[in-house]
This record gives C-alpha cells, sequence and structure tokens, in this order.
C-alpha cells in the first residue's frame, strides 16, 4: 500500500513536472524552446533559425552558446538574414571570412541575461534609450515605439523584437526581424 501510494506522488509530481515546464517554454519557428535546455539546444529545433544556426557553427560559436553564460542573445530569423543583399550569407559561411562572421554574430550577443523588463527599465533610466555592450566590443542601442521593442546598430538599421523572453538554461533570447552589424 505505501509503495502504491509512493509511486502515486512520484507519477502526480513527474506529471506537475512535465506540465509546469511545458507552461514555461515558448513557440519559436514551429518549436517548443524550453527554459531548462541551452541556447543551442533550443535554437537547432527553431525552422525560422536554420541560417543563424550554420552560421554559428560555420564560426565556431557552438560551444560558446552552450556555456554557462549567462548571455542575452538577439537572434534574427532566415527572413532577417534574407534581407540582406544577395550572396552576402553565403559569403559569411565561406572559411576564410570565419572572423568577420564571429564579429557579427558575436555583436547579437550581451553578456548577462536581460528579459524585456531588464531593457524596459535601462530605457527608462536612459531618458528613452539604453546602450548595450555586446560581446563583440560593439554597442547595440533600445528603444521602445509605443509598446514595441526595438534594437538598433551602430550604423542606424534596426530591428525589432518579434518574440521576447525566451528562457534558456544560459540566458535568454530575444528574436529580431533584422540582423545587425557592426562598425565597419
Amino acid at each position: 500500500m505505501k509503495t502504491r501510494k509512493f509511486l502515486a506522488l512520484a507519477v502526480l509530481a513527474l506529471g506537475f513536472a512535465f506540465t509546469s515546464n511545458a507552461q514555461k517554454s515558448v513557440m519559436v519557428g514551429g518549436a517548443a524552446m524550453y527554459p531548462n535546455k541551452n541556447i543551442i539546444e533550443n535554437a537547432v529545433n527553431s525552422k525560422d533559425h536554420t541560417t543563424l544556426v550554420a552560421a554559428v557553427k560555420a564560426a565556431d560559436l557552438v560551444e560558446t552558446l552552450q556555456g554557462k553564460g549567462p548571455f542575452t542573445v538577439f537572434a534574427p530569423t532566415n527572413a532577417a538574414f534574407d534581407k540582406l543583399p544577395k550572396g552576402t550569407v553565403e559569403t559569411l559561411l565561406k572559411p576564410e571570412n570565419k572572423k568577420k562572421l564571429q564579429t557579427i554574430l558575436t555583436y547579437h550577443v550581451v553578456s548577462g541575461k536581460l528579459n524585456s523588463n531588464n531593457i524596459a527599465d535601462a530605457i527608462k533610466e536612459g531618458k528613452g534609450k539604453a546602450s548595450l555592450k555586446t560581446v563583440s566590443g560593439g554597442t547595440l542601442t533600445a528603444w521602445m515605439k509605443g509598446k514595441d521593442l526595438y534594437i538598433s546598430d551602430e550604423n542606424g538599421n534596426k530591428a525589432k523584437v518579434t518574440i521576447s523572453d525566451v528562457n534558456q538554461s544560459n540566458g535568454v533570447i530575444h528574436v529580431i526581424d533584422a540582423v545587425l552589424l557592426p562598425k565597419k
């Protein structure tokens, strides 16, 4: 009898764990992004981020983004990469352009875990803008337009955050609709 009670409680607890995990997941690119998985483990499942995943692999950044972090990643979609001039992605994926690709990709990464509320607070403190130092050493600028969060690069290009607060075990992802580029 005690064994049955224990098993019933164990099954109930396990069911609760899966339910609470599913409730915390966010859908990105047709796949659930689980907060107990790292950035790479989740990103490889998003059909909207296959270009980004290919670029991260070509730049040898997989191990870094699987690391402890925490990282805040502004993740461009495939459609964002498609907005670049024809042939840009193919050129960047070539082995001889690895360093440039690493710089562009790490320009989309900020150290620390900044959820949308953290960013909004920084924007308020900055009287409408917040500067975010990237892992590549560049600067991104966060700002609001109505209720929408935008990120601008050093060249004045802007990206809208289309999905925010996709929590990961080693940080957070914010999906964006444009590729941001560091100053040339």
